[in-house]
């Protein structure tokens, strides 16, 4: 896989603000971690667009790299097979943030909406316009097959009501990246108590996703 990102010569570039430079295998590898951890979190993640954009733009460079591999070379379909799998990869990743917004879109648009000056965002501007392009269709076939046929006073409908929520108390299994001392579990029955886990780097657990959210977030876990 190295050969063909690095052919270019270049590196990747992931937030020009933090000079934040990443080498093309660094880089898919923020990707795939990016994947596995919006494939098994119950609820939508912050939106990793400038991996998925530096992503896209290697992808170019490599396809180009590719064009010039001599006819006949092993390499080439090697390297064709990587890119197939990024793409993969890549696909499956905005597929899976597309899903859920089309089963949460109420409470995805309410929590953008109310998080705070300087809170990253939890959808790129396209996943916005979907998401609101989404309720707004939803909301008007609910009036057109539905709601325009009961009585006035059952015309109104809350959409944080009728649309699900992402259900944090669902178990998922973890890898830790970076020791954690002091984890407050809550307790499974009312016979048990609270208690405290420390969470050893490499370890591996099956625990609550709303104990180890944060954790997801800042990178300290990883959701396998």
């Amino acid at each position: 896989m190295s050969d063909v990102l690095s052919d270019d010569g270049s590196d990747i570039n992931q937030d020009d603000s933090q000079e934040d430079v990443m080498t093309p295998a660094e880089l898919i590898a923020k990707l795939e971690e990016a994947w596995l951890n919006e494939k098994f979190s119950p609820e939508l993640l912050e939106n990793r667009s400038e991996v998925v954009d530096c992503v896209m733009e290697q992808l170019t460079h490599m396809e180009a790299n590719l064009q010039r591999v001599k006819k006949g070379d092993t390499k080439a379909s090697v390297h064709r097979m990587e890119i197939d799998r990024i793409r993969f990869v890549l696909s499956s990743y905005l597929r899976s943030r597309l899903q859920k917004i089309e089963k949460f879109f109420a409470h995805v648009l309410e929590r953008e909406k109310s998080r705070g000056e300087g809170d990253p965002s939890l959808l790129s501007p396209e996943e916005f316009a979907f998401a609101k392009e989404y309720y707004a269709n939803t909301e008007t076939y609910l009036k057109a097959v539905a709601l325009k046929r009961m009585p006035p006073n059952l015309q109104a409908v809350d959409m944080l009501k009728a649309v699900p929520e992402p259900c944090l108390d669902s178990f998922v299994f973890l890898r830790v990246k970076e020791r954690q001392e002091n984890i407050l579990v809550e307790p499974e029955t009312d016979d048990q108590r609270e208690y405290v886990v420390d969470l050893e780097e490499g370890s591996q657990h099956l625990m609550r996703y709303r104990t180890i959210a944060p954790l997801v977030s800042s990178g300290a876990v990883q959701l396998i």
